[in-house]
């Protein structure tokens, strides 16, 4: 790995004191250079467009359509009264939405701002409630630990080094504004950015927490992954894994994570 330089070092430093938010429940902080008001537009906008293209089936009635609402709904409504309670009042706007959309493909995702969606090629392997708990509430965990406009202000303090700090201070700026399109809503596809691993495990904190709030047991969190690692032996792993840790580096940490989780784990 390259060292970095030592003035851009100093930049990224003042870059970090300039500008820096708390995740919650982890406490960790982050870089923080672009805000909601930027950032949740564009993947609502980004988000319409896929449902309202002609090549998107949404599966709209049905037991699984409505376990997805269900399950989302249930997260949603702990996740809100957790913040609430500990200090995030009015630091999220999230307007929830969770959509089943027809295909093969395994994966799921939340777009910042609270849009979710699962695809139906995951529901054999999420098989329960529980399961499907487990991939929306890590899903989730990387909008309310603000991940992607993390690793946007990330790029940003790198693209434009000190004069990020500048560009922080202005909601219009053209290369905020340029990065954010690049992401969401480009030639109408859906542009997800890939995070890193320690986001992943970060996400993976937050959701067991989650789900365990809404009334699921987080160690059925390790049975999803043992069957997702099994789905995986001898093929390349599916988009909804690319850049995560790997599955027994993932079982673990899970299993390390368990006991917090169990604190919040109220059962129905």
């Amino acid at each position: 790995m390259k060292r970095i330089k030592p003035l851009l070092a100093l930049v990224v430093i003042a870059i970090a004191a300039y500008a820096c938010s708390t995740v919650p429940l982890t406490g960790r902080s982050q870089l923080s250079l672009v805000g909601d008001d930027q950032v949740n537009p564009a993947a609502a906008a980004s988000y319409k467009q896929l449902l309202s293209d002609p090549s998107t089936k949404v599966i709209s009635s049905g037991t699984d359509a409505q376990r997805v609402k269900r399950i989302g709904g249930q997260l949603a409504t702990v996740i809100e009264q957790y913040l609430q309670q500990n200090g995030y009042a009015g630091k999220y706007n999230f307007q929830w939405e969770f959509n089943l959309i027809q295909s093969p493909e395994v994966n799921a995702w939340c777009m910042p701002g609270g849009k979710v969606a699962v695809y139906s090629g995951i529901l054999p392997i999420t098989q329960t409630d529980a399961g499907l708990a487990t991939v929306m509430g890590h899903e989730i965990g990387h909008a309310i630990a603000r991940h992607s406009a993390e690793r946007l202000s990330q790029q940003l303090a790198l693209q434009t080094g000190g004069a990020a700090v500048s560009a922080a201070a202005g909601t219009k700026s053209s290369t905020t504004q340029s990065l954010i399109g690049s992401l969401y809503g480009v030639g109408g596809q859906v542009a997800l950015l890939k995070f890193s691993r320690s986001q992943e495990s970060e996400a993976d904190r937050l959701g067991l927490t989650f789900m365990a709030m809404a009334g699921y047991d987080p160690h059925e969190a390790v049975k999803f992954w043992q069957r997702m690692s099994a789905q995986n032996k001898g093929g390349s792993p599916p988009e909804f894994l690319s850049t995560h840790p790997s599955d027994a580096t993932r079982i673990a940490n899970i299993n390390a994570l368990i006991p917090e989780a169990m604190k919040y784990y109220k059962r129905k």
